[in-house]
């Protein structure tokens, strides 16, 4: 099940990638901004739960999925670009087994335990 999960995600992706170039933006935007919804995590820095709220907010696919269609509605490439950038962002971490953050610990996720130590 996992390898298939991990496939859906990635087909995800890829649409994220296929919708992208279908705006009138250089190539290399899209790789230059993916990791920009990391920047969430900075709500741990003044605990947990704010950072699991702040993480999940801007990596839940609703959110990027409301943001997507907001654009297309107003017809704006820029915030089209963020609802994809949302979504490709976390079909991409999801690939990598990190899910939306539980408020316990930053490791704990709905995918599981992020780690070697899964304990």
């Amino acid at each position: 099940m996992n390898k298939l999960l991990k496939l859906e995600e990635t087909a995800q992706l890829l649409l994220a990638v296929f919708l992208f170039y279908q705006l009138d933006y250089a190539w290399w935007i899209f790789p230059a901004c993916i990791l920009l919804p990391d920047v969430s995590m900075i709500g741990y820095l003044i605990n947990t739960k704010t950072g699991a709220f702040t993480y999940n907010f801007f990596h839940h696919k609703f959110v990027a999925i409301g943001v997507l269609i907001l654009g297309y509605w107003l017809n704006n490439q820029m915030v089209i670009f963020s609802g994809l950038i949302l979504f490709g962002h976390a079909s991409m971490d999801r690939i990598f087994g990190y899910g939306l953050k539980y408020t316990d610990n930053f490791k704990n996720t709905h995918l599981g335990w992020i780690g070697k130590n899964n304990d």
